[in-house]
Parts: structure tokens; C-alpha cells; sequence
């Protein structure tokens, strides 16, 4: 049914897919290797193809080598979702001119931080701040459940862990083997309603689908988050992460080239909310990529029909009744 669902929006579209559209050429875009990134490039893939007459090109990749190749190459045209945090060489390709940042792809930016579920947080709200997880310990199951060793978080966290002398109180440091496991601890333990204390990150299924409750770590401050994301920080301090900018970028070449088409990625944007509410559907019905999109374009009209201009919203008209 999903299948038919998704020939069925793709024939709608195709229906229209003429015009000024047809002056569009080939565009070449990013496909990430992480969820809310595959949902950008494949809704913009359709919009691109379906309103403007594009050829589309997916090219899947990582962080670093999209930009090694934009920085080398001048290619990809469009990086869909890109979390500039952990690329600070994209600030210089952008003051060079090199590239042009045309969104923010998350409007709220990216979230990281330390959570409890959120009938947790009901029952023991004193558990939402440190201090009250240092005076019990026992309520969050001893443990804080953290990222696998070698992600970004890795260092950052373990610098905080130490700032945050929950070690004294009785609380281990367990990292999990992968991304999966800790999202699967997750789960387990919303089935029992058990005590779950750890990392996690947004938008994703998994805050989708769970709801939890971010847990105080003291005001933001650049200098101990930089320190702590050191592996040999002197002096961890407690710092709850920055939001993240996560942008949508071009080449400088594309912008000019094809002014229709950057201009919708200047305007195609998700919350945070939105995004996690489509990722839970995604993980609920085993959807892919395709499929993902379409229940986007078939349930958020109201979002996207804003993102177009008038000649491929004519072409997409058929979606928009």
C-alpha cells in the first residue's frame, strides 16, 4: 500500500511537471547517512523534480567528505542538512564565497543533551536537575546511559560526567556499542517504566517517539564547552550544549545558475517538532526514504505549498487540494 501510495503522489506531480519548470538542469545533492538528513534530500528531491523539471542526482555520503568534495571539487551543488558544529571548515569555504548558506534546515537547530523520560521527571522532579540526580541516585537506576566511544558527544560528555561528580554519588558512565543500543534502552525502558538516565539528541525517532525531559546542566558557556569537548581539558566545568545550526548549503556556481531552485531551499525548513513527529512515523510503519517523504508531502501541505513559487506550484497543484 505504501508502494502504490507513493506512485500515486509521484504521478500527481508528474502530471504538472512542465513549463518554465522544464528550464531547470541537473542538480546533484547530498544524501547523509542519518535519518532526518535522508528525509530533507528526498522531499527536496521530489519538490526539485516534480515542481521544478530538475534531474536529481543523490550522493550519498558523511559530514566530512561532502565538504572535502565541496571544498575540492565545488561539488555536490546542495548539502541538505549539514550541522556546522562539527565542521568548522564550511566557515571558511563560506567567507572565501565558495559556498552560500541558503537555510536553516532545522529552524530550531539541533538538540543535544541529557534527559530522563518524562514520567520520570512526573513522579521525581527534583531528578530534572543535577544536584537532584547527585542526591538520588538510586531514582535514575545508578547509571547514565552515553554515546558510544568515538562520536562527537563521547569527549564532551565524559568532561561534564567528571564536572558533574555524579561518579562520588554512585552513577556509571555506560557507554554504549552503538547508536542502536542506546536508542533500544530507550525503549526497553518506556515498556517497564524504569528509571533511564543518558545522552540522546534531536530530531530523531527515538524523542519522537519517547517522550523525555532534558535535565538541567547549568547555562551554556563557550569557553567550558570548548574545554570540554578537549580530550585534555584541564578544567571540565558543567555546560549544557548550544543549540547546533543545522543549514543547507550551495555552491556559489548553483545559487547562479539555478536561482528558482535555490531560492526553495532557501525556504524549505522543518522544526524540530515536525521532524521527530516524522521520524517516529518512519521507525512506526518501517517506511523508507520514499515512502517518508511522501507521508510528508501528503500530511504537511501546509508546510510546503509555501516553500514554492507560483510556476511549480501550479505544477504541484493536484498535491495541494
Amino acid at each position: 500500500m505504501k508502494r502504490i501510495a507513493f506512485a500515486s503522489v509521484l504521478a500527481l506531480g508528474a502530471a504538472g511537471a512542465t513549463g518554465a519548470a522544464a528550464d531547470c538542469g541537473e542538480v546533484s545533492i547530498t544524501e547523509m547517512d542519518w535519518a532526518s538528513s535522508q528525509v530533507v534530500t528526498h522531499v527536496a528531491k521530489f519538490l526539485m523534480e516534480q515542481g521544478y523539471g530538475c534531474t536529481v542526482q543523490t550522493v550519498p555520503t558523511t559530514t566530512v567528505p561532502a565538504i572535502a568534495s565541496l571544498a575540492e571539487t565545488g561539488k555536490p551543488d546542495i548539502v541538505t542538512e549539514l550541522w556546522t558544529i562539527y565542521t568548522p571548515v564550511y566557515f571558511d569555504l563560506k567567507a572565501d564565497g565558495k559556498v552560500v548558506e541558503l537555510s536553516k534546515v532545522l529552524s530550531d537547530g539541533g538538540v543535544e543533551g541529557w534527559w530522563i523520560p518524562k514520567y520520570l521527571a512526573d513522579e521525581h522532579p527534583e531528578l530534572t536537575t543535577i544536584e537532584g540526580i547527585r542526591a538520588n541516585p538510586d531514582l535514575v537506576g545508578g547509571r547514565f546511559h552515553d554515546c558510544p566511544a568515538g562520536w562527537g558527544c563521547d569527549v564532551t560528555n565524559n568532561n561534564n560526567f567528571k564536572a558533574s561528580r555524579l561518579v562520588e554519588s554512585g552513577v556509571e558512565r555506560f557507554q554504549h556499542g552503538s547508536g542502536e543500543t542506546l536508542a533500544t534502552s530507550i525503549a526497553a525502558a518506556y515498556e517497564g517504566e524504569e528509571p533511564w538516565f543518558g545522552y540522546y539528541w534531536a530530531p530523531t525517532s527515538v524523542l519522537g517517539s519517547y517522550p523525555m525531559t532534558m535535565v538541567e546542566l547549568g547555562p551554556y558557556d563557550e569557553a567550558t564547552h570548548n574545554c570540554n569537548a578537549a580530550e585534555d581539558c584541564p578544567t571540565p566545568g558543567l555546560s549544557s550544549y548550544p543549540r547546533a545550526d543545522v543549514v543547507t548549503t550551495a555552491t556559489k556556481d548553483f545559487v547562479g545558475r539555478e536561482p528558482a531552485v535555490a531560492e526553495l531551499m532557501r525556504n524549505l525548513s522543518f522544526t524540530n517538532d515536525q521532524m521527530n513527529e516524522i521520524l517516529a512515523w518512519q521507525e512506526a510503519q518501517g517506511a523508507d526514504n520514499e515512502e517518508t517523504a511522501v507521508y510528508f508531502l501528503s500530511n504537511y501541505q501546509d508546510v510546503w505549498a509555501d516553500w514554492l513559487d507560483d510556476d511549480a506550484r501550479e505544477n504541484l497543484s493536484a498535491l495541494l487540494k
